[in-house]
């Protein structure tokens, strides 16, 4: 059987793995110049770091199950995590019960409540009895108004700006479980991983994999339609060229090349007898528009909220924290992620790697400001984070931009979810709204992906 993947990210390249493993033709067609989709990576004082941030939960069993199958289980680093929060210009520490007693924002009244709705969380085995409330509905009456005003509502409005009111609460509940069946024994301190030489290591070993049992992969190479006969996927549109438009930039630098089309490159059509599609649900209702409305409709079903990333490298430290989240709503970012507080700036040539985030749609006046605008405006907020900053502190910034990054999760939504099989015949669809009630991550890509796999195998043995 020949197959074909579209789209190098951890979902695609896990499910040509699975297919080479099993002796089938595979082709994987990537669009940019690199693999590894959101979790791909870019040279930082002569190692490389991802994109966007990322670690590993203790259970993310399904990409740390392949990593072990290909050989690089002993590549995983795990070390002790550290949450605060960010109050009127005070980071609040959120890794102990006590902790949660300190948080000053609230009364002591409204701390208990907000520990008590989290463990009662923490308590529901099962998620669906939770899919008819909002979040901002469920959190309000459990919570208390004080504590969702101090804390939920920042985060809910930070991770999903103008669309924070209608996130399903059964997305929290996921969140929630994750971080918690994360924590040690003690359930003290969170532990997270992250692979010895970043998640480059496992992509760039896949590619060996996979090539060595005889797969392909293009990258800078862009579908652009699938071909359909008879109700069957039949064969991908492809267009070839060099890209450099998706590395971020820094500062200073040429603008990357719009996002789009590929232009002057090489068309050709290649035929399949099957097809998993990797990408986000509105792309692939562009490249098969004669999909039935249902299918279609079970593809709008969940809209998409941009990644916005400033990466700043600094001389020292900003913070003491990890991950550190804004519940300051006057502060223009919703993240500050200290890579170096987890991974040491000796990996970085003595630097310091910040990740400023943000959750933004086009229609937000953030999203369209260029990289300097976006730095410009951040900067004068980092006091905010600690109060000796200096942008003498910056040797350099990046900046990027995920369009796909959030799906928003409405109630509901297990009704709703599109299937890994679409209604044309050959046709497999394995993307991040199909992880619920988790929420996006590398783990729950490999999951996809490979369940994508094994379902075109099962359909091709029948």
């Amino acid at each position: 059987m020949r197959a074909g993947v579209i789209g190098g990210g951890a979902a695609g390249l896990a499910a040509a793995y699975d297919l080479a493993d099993q002796g089938h033709s595979v082709v994987v067609h990537e669009r940019a110049p690199f693999l590894g989709g959101q979790a791909s990576t870019f040279d930082v004082g002569g190692a490389q770091l991802e994109r966007g941030y990322h670690h590993l939960f203790t259970t993310d069993t399904d990409i740390l199950d392949l990593a072990g199958e290909i050989g690089l289980a002993d590549r995983v680093r795990w070390a002790p995590s550290s949450v605060g929060t960010l109050v009127d210009g005070r980071i609040y520490d959120f890794v102990t019960p006590l902790d949660l007693l300190r948080f000053r924002p609230i009364s002591l009244l409204d701390r208990l409540r907000l520990g008590l709705s989290t463990l009662r969380l923490r308590r529901i085995k099962d998620w669906r009895a939770l899919e008819p409330h909002t979040a901002s509905h469920w959190l309000r009456r459990k919570a208390g108004r004080g504590a969702y005003g101090a804390f939920w509502e920042p985060m809910l409005r930070g991770k999903f700006g103008e669309h924070f009111r209608d996130v399903g609460m059964a997305w929290v509940w996921g969140k929630v479980h994750t971080r918690f069946a994360s924590r040690d024994r003690g359930m003290s301190r969170e532990v997270l991983g992250y692979p010895a030489g970043s998640f480059s290591e496992i992509f760039e070993k896949l590619r060996v994999e996979i090539e060595e049992r005889g797969g392909r992969i293009h990258t800078s190479s862009a579908v652009t339609g699938i071909v359909v006969e008879g109700g069957r996927a039949s064969g991908l549109r492809v267009e070839s060229r060099p890209s450099t438009w998706e590395s971020p930039q820094a500062l200073n630098a040429p603008e990357p090349e719009p996002a789009g089309p590929p232009v002057g490159g090489r068309s050709a059509v290649e035929s399949f007898d099957a097809i998993i599609a990797t990408t986000p649900s509105y792309i692939l209702r562009r490249l098969a528009p004669s999909l039935p409305d249902d299918y279609t409709a079970r593809l709008s079903g969940a809209e998409y909220m941009a990644a916005v990333l400033i990466i700043l490298v600094l001389d020292r430290p900003l913070s003491r924290v990890y991950w550190l989240n804004v519940a300051d709503r006057s502060i223009p970012f919703v993240g500050v992620i200290e890579h170096t507080n987890m991974i040491g700036p000796e990996h970085y040539g003595g630097k310091h790697i910040v990740y400023l985030t943000n959750y933004l749609t086009p229609a937000d006046r953030l999203y369209g400001l260029s990289h300097q605008e976006l730095l410009d405006e951040y900067v004068p907020h980092l006091r905010k984070v600690n109060p000796d900053f200096d942008p003498s502190w910056i040797r350099n910034s990046f900046y990027h931009r995920v369009e796909a990054a959030q799906p928003v999760i409405g109630v509901n939504y297990s009704s709703r979810i599109p299937d890994h099989r679409t209604p044309l015949r050959g046709l497999y669809l394995a993307n991040t709204t199909q992880i619920y009630p988790e929420d996006r991550g590398t783990s729950y890509s490999v999951r996809a992906g490979r369940r994508a796999a094994r379902m075109l195998l099962e359909d091709s043995a029948a």
